[in-house]
């Protein structure tokens, strides 16, 4: 049976402002400001209008001295948002005014940042392999931990009782939270894993990895359901959109692949200029925000979804 392809009348637009390339896009929870963080040290704020075509204003969160590499937003709160960056700091900024209300100096170069569900933890990942959690309202941390494998993306269950880290032996390490005990080790890949991301509904959790494919896991039975083959280059990051219908993956492929996620199917490829390097769809509409390393621009590209 053919499956009815849910892409029609795509237009993309692309926003500039940054001085050199875009790590890390991320849309606030109420779907109506989109973060990018780049290697020129600034974080900025653009207020997306759906369907506009005028002038996006945007606000500068200015005072990192190194790259800006992982962002993400408050999940309860849609004006506050965290950047981890290069220079060892973590910075919480109100995304009104582009002001930095609270930063820690942590241990290393912050690669990796990620809050909690429920809005209370952040997790920071560093390039010497070690976690640290960040108990938000005092922004100190609360739990550190080295680990002697390389560790990259990570992520909460949307329950936030379980964490998951994707490492370079391929394996996804499964913790339990608080605790951060170990529950399990999943040999995902054959090589290593990069980025991980949680289906907003709580069923699955994907995983990107170097030998260029994406899987599908079940979190209630920690089984592989189905990989993702599109791609022929290490998938560098990936996204659920906000149904946990469709899955988008990039990487150096020239190409954005979105894929249903029950069949496993490719129903659509957004065209791109150079490697990716961050995809991410809006919480509340089929709009999809992605970045990469041509230049200064990332775009929003949008797709109604036709039954």
């Amino acid at each position: 049976m053919a499956e009815t392809i849910p892409f029609k009348n795509l237009h993309s637009r692309e926003y500039q402002g940054h001085k050199k390339k875009v790590h890390s896009v991320a849309w606030n929870c109420s779907g109506t400001k989109l973060a990018s963080g780049s290697v020129d040290q600034t974080a900025r704020i653009w207020q997306i209008e759906p369907h506009g075509h005028g002038k996006v204003k945007d606000v500068e969160l200015k005072g990192h001295t190194d790259s800006v590499d992982q962002l993400c937003w408050d999940p309860k709160h849609a004006e506050l948002i965290a950047t981890a960056s290069g220079d060892k700091t973590v910075r919480l900024w109100d995304a009104r005014s582009g002001k930095c209300s609270q930063q820690v100096e942590l241990s290393g170069e912050n690669i990796n940042i990620t809050y909690k569900p429920d809005g209370t933890h952040i997790a920071v990942g560093n390039r010497d392999d070690e976690l640290t959690i960040l108990d938000v309202r005092k922004f100190k941390p609360i739990h550190k931990r080295k680990f002697n494998y390389e560790v990259n993306e990570i992520a909460w269950n949307t329950g936030g009782d379980m964490f998951f880290l994707t490492t370079g032996n391929g394996t996804v390490e499964v913790l339990a939270y608080p605790s951060l005990q170990a529950v399990n080790t999943l040999n995902a890949h054959t090589a290593g894993c990069y980025c991980i991301a949680i289906d907003p509904l709580g069923r699955y959790f994907a995983v990107g990895s170097a030998d260029s494919l994406v899987s599908l896991w079940s979190i209630k039975e920690m089984l592989c359901l189905r990989t993702f083959t599109k791609l022929e280059w290490p998938v560098r990051t990936i996204s659920f959109n906000h149904t946990g219908d469709y899955i988008a993956s990039a990487s150096e492929d020239l190409f954005i692949d979105i894929a249903n996620v029950q069949t496993g199917r490719s129903v659509h490829q957004i065209p791109c200029r150079a490697a990716m390097n961050s995809v991410e769809w809006n919480p509340k509409q089929n709009l999809l925000a992605f970045a990469g390393d041509d230049k200064n621009k990332y775009q929003a590209d949008e797709g109604a979804f036709q039954t």
